[in-house]
């Protein structure tokens, strides 16, 4: 009796598997195929060399420092729509002493920011040294 719940119609039951197989698989490629076609037709990627490092601070006065290197390389991602409008002077590259005890070859994090919907892909380097103004 159970020997024929297995045997009966296997011919049948193995069809039925291949065929439930097929739709899987078929159903699998066209969604990730889909996804795929949405990064690729959608986004852009676009480069913007020499950006000026600003150096900010809430509590001392930061117009005696510069970062070196002064400039940076930023790599950001986004809709097509959005990066055709993009222009550079909306990316703000920043290091912020605010919390930080000023000392001599001080090492700080790039901090990037850009307009929404715009993803940060590479900052380039992502940290410059703080030093001081030399008065010679």
């Amino acid at each position: 009796m159970i020997r024929d719940l297995f045997i009966k119609d296997l011919g049948w039951k193995l069809f039925s598997l291949f065929l439930a197989l097929v739709i899987w698989v078929t159903v699998h490629k066209i969604l990730l195929g889909s996804r795929a076609e949405e990064d690729a037709a959608g986004a852009r990627t676009v480069t913007y060399d020499n950006l000026p490092v600003q150096i900010v601070s809430e509590k001392a006065d930061v117009h005696e420092f510069h970062a070196t290197p002064a400039t940076i390389k930023v790599t950001v991602s986004g809709p097509a729509e959005v990066m055709d409008q993009l222009q550079a002077s909306q990316i703000h590259a920043t290091v912020d002493l605010s919390d930080v005890l000023i000392t001599r070859d001080l090492h700080c994090q790039v901090e990037v920011s850009c307009p929404p919907r715009i993803t940060i892909t590479l900052v380039n380097p992502a940290k410059v040294s703080v030093v001081p103004f030399d008065d010679h």
